[in-house]
């Protein structure tokens, strides 16, 4: 019954939404496991689960050793497997090789496999790839390689590919042209390698449509400013960036979502912010801005903002809210200012005039 709740656990979770943190296998580190594949693929004929009715024969007499197979899933995690195993049956749509040994991905390790949608490839050894490994893989949608060695992005990936997962490897360059033909990614998530801003080749994301990048705990010190201009949420959550200039945003005019989190910003430049005017809900936690960041009374979508964590000393009454009424399309349900040196007995009400709920505003807890 394992593999039976595997397959439906993928199935459902392909409803949930990117940025909620659902902690599945051991993607610790991932904005749910499984993105919404209308979201992901742009809802053409590659979104969604494979059509298993029309996946046939069925080989369900090929099962590797040691592994468990049903309804089309092959789940070999926590084997020790030095290598792909062989007699994997050819209908399979989701292969599991997640927790092992395994250090190479050789030429014909998925040969006739031209079925696969998902690959799991999480916490093994892999620091080498054969140029052809995943030729046969015509419909892959979900390559999850991630806490593995690679020190580069694996080439050729399947043109098919909707959602990468590659954190936490030691990829330090992305050159031009390694994205070159995924017409369908959307999803990327390639934080935890020792990313520098020099890292990027100029053009290394062109010809990409994403919706969703996270280059979170790397070594980067600004806002990289050559990524897809298509994204909607982008996530550079832990890393060195100490300031936001005026045109580091300029380009990503369609974020709805904006990850800061847990870096060293101290200045964000007047301006900044006016890029984005479908903005959402902005992390700015645990930095070291010394004021609100000024421009968010502008930003008519915003609802969520968190600055807890940084060393704002005052919050004047027009910082959040614009002026006059009717002006703000979307009132706040999120503020978080604690752990901050204000004196919030001093800050006025009326500051908090668009907020929808006095329990959405967190103060206080402040130490020195």
């Amino acid at each position: 019954m394992q593999p039976l709740w595997f397959l439906a656990a993928l199935l459902a979770l392909g409803q949930a939404l990117p940025f909620e943190q659902k902690g599945f296998w051991d993607f610790a580190l991932d904005d749910g496991l499984f993105m919404n594949d209308e979201e992901a693929s742009g809802a053409d004929s590659t979104s969604g689960a494979p059509d298993m009715d029309s996946v046939t024969p069925t080989f369900s007499a090929m099962c590797p050793f040691g592994c468990h197979c049903h309804l089309r899933v092959v789940q070999c995690s926590d084997l020790g497997l030095k290598n792909v195993p062989k007699e994997i049956s050819p209908d399979t749509t989701l292969l599991d090789l997640q927790s092992n040994d395994i250090s190479e991905l050789r030429k014909d390790d998925f040969k006739g496999l031209q079925h696969l949608y998902a690959l799991v490839l999480v916490n093994n050894k892999i620091s080498k790839i054969h140029e052809k490994a995943f030729s046969p893989l015509r419909k892959l949608q979900k390559l999850y390689i991630s806490k593995n060695h690679l020190v580069e992005i694996p080439p050729n990936l399947p043109s098919s590919l909707v959602e990468l997962r590659i954190h936490d490897n030691r990829i330090r360059k992305v050159p031009k042209g390694v994205f070159s033909g995924l017409r369908n990614m959307n999803c990327i998530e390639m934080g935890g390698n020792p990313l520098e801003n020099s890292g990027f080749e100029p053009g290394a994301f062109d010809g990409l449509k994403l919706n969703y990048l996270r280059i979170s705990e790397a070594k980067l010190t600004g806002i990289p400013k050559d990524l897809p201009e298509t994204l909607n949420e982008l996530h550079l959550d832990h890393n060195k960036i100490q300031a936001i200039e005026l045109e580091d945003l300029l380009r990503y005019s369609k974020l709805y979502r904006l990850g800061l989190g847990h870096n060293q910003i101290r200045m964000i430049e007047n301006g900044s912010l006016s890029f984005l005017p479908t903005l959402r809900e902005l992390h700015l936690d645990n930095n070291k801005l010394s004021r609100v960041p000024v421009g968010l009374p502008d930003l008519k979508l915003l609802q969520v903002v968190y600055l807890h964590s940084n060393n704002i000393t005052k919050v004047g009454v027009n910082d959040f809210c614009p002026m006059g009424f009717g002006v703000k399309r979307a009132y706040y349900n999120g503020i978080s200012l604690f752990n901050n040196p204000v004196p919030y007995w001093e800050v006025q009400p009326a500051t908090f005039r668009c907020v929808t709920d006095r329990l959405a505003i967190q103060f206080g807890n402040y130490k020195k």
